[in-house]
């Protein structure tokens, strides 16, 4: 199939070069009249002799162009994405343990190489999210790929997020695609773990499938302990560290639903809830009065949702990340663990440590990293997509200030 070019500016070459999947507008000239927005464009040479890339076209947004392809004989349709969700799926069930583990997330957008499209799995649900207007044109091919490569029982589309607007999309999409009709939480596996997920109504797609890696690693610090869980959402961590011999969690979030499916997880782990506490409570007042009943901790767990969601929001989200650190920090003993994650893309390694530093300091202690953690291995950081790279845990030990 032949595809319309757009030519590249003098000098700009080099951009595509370097592996990035995304061309900024400033480095393309002008594009033809023929080229309507959602199209797959050829990206030449600025003389046009020489092919660049194959990727999708948007005036309406900065990245004018992102990269699908630098093969000049791969046509964009459902076939190449079968071929890509299959290679995807190669490396997820090489590195985790699927006979343990059945729910992770199979496409990552640019990570993986298909800009503007999540594909989460859960057991044999399938969840898509589609970001871009060129993914949207994609639509179709994206259905029948992820039916032809996984066979799912259910496709699911979460497209409800605000990002679409920039693309130019007015609609949030939400609902079944394909197969059998959900009938409330699907039952996930991982790492051996019970775990219940709404598709249709939770965060996200329904879980947090980044951290499973970090559930997981905080089992050696919490045995006999007793763990604050901040933010705890369905109680991931809680149930980890409970198995694990935690002597109580306690689980703070302001969803009420959240909370009864966090209970639904302890009894189908075999561990009663009522043994454990569950407070539907903004998390800064129950920090708060905590602190001024002298509560003593063993064990907290901050893991908030995005507190910057763009470069605009990023002193005021550090502020946030600041604040809630010191506040933990006073209701730990000497001794104790803090756990305190970010997933703000924006917030660097660098300005969370900082940020964690300065915490430290006002609370009149310092601070041991333990264990410094990104993000597992379905969810990539390519090294040419920085961008990509978001995910920040860090398992600290609170000492006396030297």
């Amino acid at each position: 199939m032949i595809y319309p070019k757009i030519l590249i500016r003098r000098g700009k070459e080099h951009i595509v070069g370097h592996n990035h999947p995304w061309i900024f507008s400033q480095a393309l000239q002008a594009a033809p009249a023929v080229i309507k927005n959602g199209d797959i464009v050829d990206v030449y040479t600025e003389d046009g002799n020489k092919f660049l890339s194959r990727g999708y076209y948007n005036a309406n947004s900065q990245i004018a162009v992102r990269i699908l392809t630098r093969n000049q004989n791969e046509e964009i349709n459902a076939d190449f994405l079968v071929k890509r969700f299959k290679a995807l799926m190669a490396v997820r069930e090489r590195f985790i343990d699927t006979k343990k583990t059945n729910a992770f997330r199979v496409v990552f957008g640019e990570s993986d190489g298909i800009p503007g499209l999540i594909i989460d799995k859960y057991a044999d649900v399938f969840v898509i999210q589609i970001h871009t207007l060129g993914m949207e044109a994609m639509r179709k091919d994206v259905i029948e790929a992820t039916k032809s490569a996984f066979n799912p029982a259910t496709i699911y589309e979460r497209s409800d997020v605000g990002v679409r607007q920039r693309e130019g999309l007015k609609d949030m999409p939400t609902g079944l695609l394909h197969g059998k009709k959900l009938n409330g939480e699907v039952e996930i596996m991982e790492n051996g773990i019970k775990l219940l997920v709404n598709v249709e109504k939770g965060q996200k797609t329904g879980f947090f499938l980044d951290q499973r890696e970090n559930r997981k690693a905080l089992q050696k610090y919490v045995t006999g302990k007793t763990v604050l869980n901040c933010f705890c959402y369905t109680a991931g961590f809680s149930i980890y560290s409970a198995l694990a011999g935690a002597k109580e969690t306690i689980n703070v979030d302001v969803s009420g639903d959240a909370l009864e499916t966090a209970k639904r997880n302890f009894e189908a782990n075999g561990i009663s809830s009522k043994k454990h506490q569950f407070i539907d409570e903004d998390v800064f007042e129950v920090l708060d009065r905590f602190e001024k009943e002298k509560k003593k901790l063993d064990v907290i767990i901050l893991d908030p949702p995005a507190f910057v969601k763009n470069q605009k929001s990023l002193n005021k989200g550090l502020s946030g990340y600041l604040f809630i650190n010191e506040k933990a920090l006073k209701l730990l003993p000497e001794s104790g663990i803090l756990v305190s994650s970010s997933c703000s893309a924006h917030v660097s390694d660098e300005m969370f440590q900082k940020t964690l530093s300065m915490a430290a300091s006002r609370s009149g202690c310092t601070l041991k990293a333990l264990e410094i953690k990104h993000q597992p291995i379905d969810h990539p950081f390519n090294v040419h997509f920085p961008e990509g790279k978001y995910l920040k845990f860090y398992i600290m030990l609170k000492e006396a200030k030297v």
